[in-house]
Order: C-alpha cells, then structure tokens, then sequence
C-alpha cells in the first residue's frame, strides 16, 4: 500500500512506524458486470476504520477477501504483518485467522441451537476460547445461555455474534453492517462495547456501515468504495472538524469557481432547486475568504455525496 492510503488535511499520513493489523494492497476481482479494482486499506493498530459505500460497492467482496472467503485475481493481503493471500500456508492463515474476529450483518448459527450450544461450537473453532468470557457477555447482554437462536430478535442475534467475536481475545475485529436494523439504544450498546474493546490502545476495527453517525462517534479513519474503486481514505476528524458545506446562489458560486481558491480539478458541488452546495476542505480558510457565504460543518454523509455524485470543476 503506498503511503497516501489515509491523508489528513493537510495530505499526510498517519504515523508511519505504526503497525498495520490488516493490510490490503492493489486488490482486484472481476465478476459478471462488476469489478474490484486496486483496493488499498489498512487498519492500524489502536485505530478504528470506517468502511463505506453504497450497495455493491465491493465492501462485503473486500471484506470477504480478507476472510478467504473469495479469491483474489491480483493484489495481496495481510494479517499482522503475514501474508494470507491463495499462496499463502495453511498454518499461516489459521494463526493469523485466530486473532481476528467477525460479526455479519446477520446470524449464522442454526437456529435450533441453544446459546450454550454456540458457545461450545466456537470453543472448538478457538485456542484462545474463553467460556467464562463468553457466558459474561450474555450476562451482560442479558442473554440466557438455553434461549435457542431462533428465539432472539435483531438486537439480540447481533449481541449473540459480538460476544462470539470477542471471546477469543481477537486483535482484529472486523464488523460487516453489524448495527444494521438495530434501534438507537442497541446501536449505543454495541458501540460502547467496541469502545471498551479498543481501550488498550493495540487493537483494531475494521467497520462496515451504512450508518454513518455510528462512525462518528468510533471511527478513526473512513475509506470510501464506490463502483469496486477506493474513491477517499481520510481521517475522520478532517471530515467533521475541519471540512464544510457552503450554500450558495449561482452567482457566488461563480465567484467561487472564478477566485482560484480552488485548485482546477478540486470545486465538487451539487445543485440543488433552492441553491448549489460547496465542499469546502477546510472551512475555516473558506469562511476567512468567503464571509458573505453560508457555511455549515461537514458530516460523513455531506461529505460522502459531495465526493461521489459533485460535479467537479
């Protein structure tokens, strides 16, 4: 991966002698009509990356490579510093797949099976299997351990799969629309947990989702898909703390073009029947040139459509 994966602001990278739990490197798969080309990722120790994108975008195909779940056409693919591309060794991949854990969108185990049965399925798929970890977490989910799982609601199953994921003390977690459909108060609990799970600093989270208040409030970084390719890697706070929206009429919006504050290439707006929207990188240097011009703080989403469906100038 090159050193421009994750850019600031101001275009740099984060610390660079920082351990890289998961890295993807020009990873590419072709499909019937579709096609996942040149992905770069990293998740760095100590960091949460949020990983967005519509539909089909090629998260899940990501994701599912890291997994070996696909195969790749070209690219590579490591885990802790270890290579566990198609090539790659058996013992390799189980070693490295011991330290990662996963949570779906939706719950794999059979629903005939009780919550005990699970918990003594997955201590034969874990060395580090904790049972006490484990049976506390459904304490603390307020989850039974002879409930079966055809019995748990959205809400429940999703709490089922994290306590799974982090009862082997994974170094990885890697969460694919995990939160989605659950209501706020579920969503708060999940993300509370994975606040207590990246407390030591040495971890990591690679996070799926649609739900872009979520990553808000835990992610460290956000890479954007869109059609297969990465279309942004940048550290989150450059979206919320210093990106904006100016709102304009037609005729600032010229000034704007007209200014050079914006390099050619760089003006992404959106038009709208009541005005033209502006991403502006950084406000405060926007609002310091542009006084007379409405102004908000960006978010995830503004950011994300400016980026994806701006008309760039």
């Amino acid at each position: 991966m090159n050193d421009t994966a994750y850019t600031t602001s101001a275009g740099s990278r984060p610390d660079d002698n920082t351990q890289d739990l998961l890295r993807i490197c020009s990873l590419s798969k072709h499909y019937e009509g579709f096609d996942l080309k040149d992905v770069d990722l990293a998740v760095p120790a100590g960091s949460v990356v949020g990983f967005i994108g519509s539909n089909g975008a090629g998260k899940t195909t990501t994701i599912k490579s890291v997994l070996g779940l696909v195969f790749p056409d070209a690219g590579s693919i490591e885990l802790f510093g270890q290579n566990v591309g198609e090539h790659a060794s058996v013992k390799t991949v189980k070693q490295a797949k011991q330290r990662v854990g996963v949570v779906f969108d939706t719950c794999s185990f059979p629903e005939e099976m009780t919550l005990e049965g699970v918990g003594k399925l997955m201590s034969y798929s874990y060395d580090a299997w904790s049972s006490a970890d484990f049976e506390q977490r459904l304490a603390q989910f307020g989850l039974p351990m002879g409930k079966r799982v055809s019995d748990l609601s959205r809400g429940m199953s999703m709490k089922l799969s994290l306590a799974c994921a982090l009862a082997h003390d994974p170094d990885l977690l890697i969460l694919d629309e995990a939160t989605a459909g659950l209501d706020p108060i579920a969503r708060d609990e999940a993300l509370d947990f994975l606040h207590d799970y990246m407390r030591d600093g040495r971890r990591g989270i690679l996070m799926s989702s649609h739900i872009t208040s979520d990553l808000e409030k835990i992610a460290d970084y956000i890479v954007c898909i869109d059609a297969g390719r990465i279309v942004f890697s940048i550290e989150k706070d450059a979206i919320t703390d210093v990106a904006g929206v100016a709102h304009c009429r037609a005729a600032e919006f010229d000034r704007i073009a007209e200014s050079g504050f914006f390099a050619p290439g760089e003006l992404r707006s959106i038009r709208h029947p009541y005005g033209i929207d502006v991403l502006a990188p950084d406000r405060f240097t926007f609002a310091v040139r542009f006084r007379d011009i409405a102004l908000d703080k960006a978010d995830i989403d503004s950011y994300m459509a400016l980026m994806l469906k701006g008309e760039i100038r």
